[in-house]
């Protein structure tokens, strides 16, 4: 006998689920399709013809790969560098007790509640000051420290049993040894969440990077493309956009794709057994 609920419950998930998928299918497989076609594939599923010369003129055009290495390096140990310094904090602020723990923490919370435009200024005198402008660690520095890590990190921290750090210092562990051995380990999850969503956020970064940057040689790959697209004066090439577009998009992905394991709902399984 059909269960015509779940039938219908099915069909509804594919419908969203198409509906979300289909735009970025339709921007991989345009950004095959010559300028000259992309505006006569109406009705179509599956567009038609194929070709890479959008490719091609991309990379001949702009320094696509010298953008494209400057966003994964600084997504990448912007990423490397928050994970480590929230998990660090996260873990302070959990578990050891200091002066004006409180009062610390209350300032983390603080700067959540302040849109990241508010900041721009500040930090854009503060690296002028420091001779950072146009190098990597204008680009780098600001991002390593962020107030929802810290306290994604020490939530988590707080709800981990006191008796794996106790089982740790009678088998002789200092807290450095602890924290590494023990409690990193059983923080992977939601490392690996806090990372994917660094991973993100930097790599989509505009505002800062065309603040700090005025050379070729430093912009990143939304900067790049934006000032791609402003240089067409006459016609907007749509093909080379798209094709900019998923080069932009691939890396994300994988970086999801990677993690996605790690998503899951009991963050605790496999810790301590009852």
């Amino acid at each position: 006998m059909f269960n015509w609920r779940k039938i219908l419950g099915y069909f509804v998930l594919v419908l969203i689920a198409f509906s979300m998928l289909y735009p970025f299918f339709a921007m991989l497989n345009l950004s095959f399709v010559p300028n000259g076609e992309i505006f006569n594939q109406g009705g179509k599923l599956v567009y038609t013809p194929i070709t890479i010369e959008n490719y091609k003129s991309v990379f001949e055009k702009i320094p696509l790969w010298q953008y494209f290495a400057n966003s994964l390096f600084v997504a990448l140990v912007t990423t490397v560098g928050q994970v480590l310094i929230s998990a660090f904090a996260g873990y302070a602020f959990a578990r050891l007790n200091f002066k004006f723990r409180d009062g610390l923490f209350l300032i983390v919370l603080i700067t959540m509640l302040a849109p990241p435009q508010v900041n721009i200024i500040p930090l854009f005198f503060l690296m002028r000051q420091l001779g950072w402008i146009n190098t990597y660690q204008a680009l780098i520095v600001p991002g390593l420290f962020g107030g929802f890590g810290i306290f994604m990190m020490r939530q988590y921290f707080l709800g981990l049993p006191k008796d794996l750090e106790e089982s740790a210092r009678i088998d002789g562990c200092n807290i450095f040894q602890m924290f590494c051995k023990v409690i990193l380990p059983l923080a992977i999850p939601v490392i690996s969440t806090l990372a994917i969503f660094t991973f993100v956020s930097s790599w989509n970064s505009f505002m800062w990077p065309l603040i700090v940057t005025n050379t070729e040689s430093m912009r990143t790959l939304p900067v790049g493309l934006a000032i791609f697209k402003g240089s067409f004066r006459e016609i907007t090439l749509w093909g080379d956009l798209l094709a900019c577009s998923v080069i932009c998009t691939l890396p994300v992905v994988g970086v999801f794709l990677i993690g996605k394991k790690y998503f899951i709902n009991d963050i605790m399984q496999g810790g301590v057994k009852e």
